[in-house]
């Protein structure tokens, strides 16, 4: 009698790292193309590699020669197109590691509480100029960088590299300022530039009421590492961008902690 070898069923400890990985991958790669354009883009590759498999076992030569073709730039093509998409991956990666994720352990235990404390004094006239703008229904956008971009901000900003002032917030986002259309950057603890012309967010699954200040500040934190807080003009709520989604109904003491987190 037979016997059946199941020695192909027998998983190994690499296996299942393995398992684990593509699993992670999957599910970080989903969490950055959702509710955008790529998913789209996804399906219509999909779609044409379905129809170059038909077209092949159907003998079509001409039509599977121009396929293929087609599907030979490919590489090239995925680069261009999820750009983006590559970018913020790379950067969630980056976020994600151990010493980012144990930041706070390693400055507890090396006495950088005294850091987060001035991180604290630092973030005071934000929240003073924020408080003033909601009671005043003045729309803002302003948005937080790690590292100031030249090429991204400079070329579409007025520059100005000041000291974080909320006299100067207010001044910039007052109704009849020449500064008050687009973001303010800020950087290195210094307002950066104005009146920046950013990026629109091709989400189509926002809310109609979404205007274009929540659209750019939302664009700006899904194409780069950036957070961006946003005061509607409307109705003087405020939101949070950060890695392409929003946080509505933002409380000061929500906004304090989530700057001194990512600020």
């Amino acid at each position: 009698m037979k016997t059946i070898d199941f020695d192909f069923l027998k998983i190994t400890v690499t296996d299942v790292v393995d398992i684990v990985f593509v699993a992670l991958l999957i599910y970080y790669i989903y969490n950055l193309i959702k509710n955008t354009l790529a998913v789209n883009l996804l399906l219509g590759m999909l779609i044409i590699m379905i129809i170059w498999f038909v077209v092949k076992q159907l003998h079509m030569e001409l039509l599977t020669a121009i396929i293929e073709k087609f599907m030979s730039v490919g590489i090239i093509a995925l680069i261009v197109i999820f750009q983006p998409e590559i970018r913020r991956f790379l950067l969630l990666i980056g976020k994600n590691t151990f010493l980012q994720q144990n930041k706070a352990w390693w400055g507890y235990l090396f006495g950088s509480k005294n850091i987060e404390r001035d991180n604290l004094v630092r973030i005071k006239p934000i929240i003073d100029a924020c408080k003033s703008m909601k009671k005043s229904r003045t729309g803002a956008l302003i948005v937080f960088v790690k590292f100031y971009d030249d090429q991204l901000f400079a070329n579409s900003c007025e520059m100005i590299d000041s000291k974080i002032s909320k006299r100067l917030l207010e001044s910039i986002f007052q109704k009849y300022s020449p500064l008050h259309d687009g973001a303010v950057v800020i950087a290195e603890n210094k307002i950066k530039s104005a009146s920046c012309i950013l990026p629109l967010t091709d989400n189509d699954k926002l809310p109609p009421q979404f205007g274009l200040r929540h659209r750019a500040g939302i664009g700006v934190s899904e194409t780069t590492d950036a957070v961006a807080v946003i005061i509607s003009e409307e109705t003087g709520e405020i939101a949070y961008a950060k890695q392409g989604r929003v946080r509505m109904n933002v409380s000061f003491g929500e906004l304090e902690k989530l700057l001194n987190k990512d600020f």
